[in-house]
């Protein structure tokens, strides 16, 4: 996904204004390629489980072929939630608060977004969020 972006030799740093235009570009191009490259994996995979529908006369290969859907399909599920959350970000660069902490209006970093594009908080944010978070699975 990145060699794609990469390609024009763009790579963001902290020492530039923060989420200025060419920022935003590179950003909205990475989420976008990596939209694409779900949606790619998800129909091929539709195209596999519609042919792999084939009976299986032995029990052990048939559980096995039902092991590997089952986790297929969680696979895809959880892509389904990562699509979900890469326009959320793209709505969030049209908007022009991409970038910024949902919890402090702080910047998260150029660093973490290139890490985790679709990121909504800043690291101590999202420090925070897990200490929480744990804290009240705990009880």
């Amino acid at each position: 996904m990145d060699k794609k972006i990469q390609q024009n030799g763009y790579i963001p740093s902290e020492k530039e204004s923060f989420m200025n235009p060419q920022q935003m570009d590179f950003f909205r191009q990475k989420l976008m390629i990596w939209r694409e490259d779900i949606l790619r994996d998800s129909r091929e995979t539709l195209e596999n489980l519609q042919q792999e529908n084939v009976l299986h006369a032995d029990v052990a290969d048939r559980a096995s072929s039902e092991s590997d859907r089952t986790l297929e399909l969680r696979t895809r599920d959880r892509q389904r939630k990562l699509i979900s959350k890469i326009d959320a970000a793209l709505r969030r660069i049209d908007e022009g608060t991409y970038g910024y902490c949902e919890d402090s209006g702080e910047q998260i970093g150029v660093a973490r977004l290139i890490a985790r594009p679709v990121a909504t908080l800043s690291l101590e944010a999202q420090e925070n969020h897990e200490r929480r978070e744990k804290v009240y699975r705990d009880d």
